[in-house]
């Protein structure tokens, strides 16, 4: 029903910048909240931000706040994910995903509250 695919990752040095982008297929996009997932090796999956439907309200993990930036283009179906000063820690791969609901709530944090997923684009921060 829905198609998530990320891409922007790459390999960039301490300090840099990427952006990552998700375009999403399928049911209504602009329906329901967007989230931004990461997993390190040996690591658990970690929330990292999300957007609501409309773009006015954001979440975002303490790790990545003032860093990173996420934000999305309903008329192009695409969630972007703004990373600047990047740090060898932020090294994992990145998943897309859609939430059940177009608003945020605490929820928004946990990885259960989504039901569709990209199949993740790996970021690699050299120090």
């Amino acid at each position: 029903q829905v198609q998530l695919v990320e891409s922007g990752g790459g390999l960039v040095q301490a300090g840099g910048s990427l952006r990552l982008s998700c375009a999403a297929s399928g049911r209504t996009f602009s329906n329901y909240a967007m989230g931004w997932f990461r997993q390190a090796p040996g690591k658990e999956r970690e929330f990292v931000a999300a957007v609501s439907w409309t773009g006015d309200t954001t979440y975002s993990a303490d790790s990545v706040k003032g860093r990173f930036t996420i934000s999305r283009d309903n008329a192009k179906n695409t969630v972007y994910l703004q990373m600047d000063s990047l740090k060898p820690e932020d090294t994992a791969v990145y998943y897309c995903a859609q939430q059940r609901r177009a608003s945020l709530s605490g929820s928004s944090y946990s990885e259960y509250e989504y039901d569709y997923w990209g199949r993740g684009t790996q970021v690699t921060v050299s120090s």
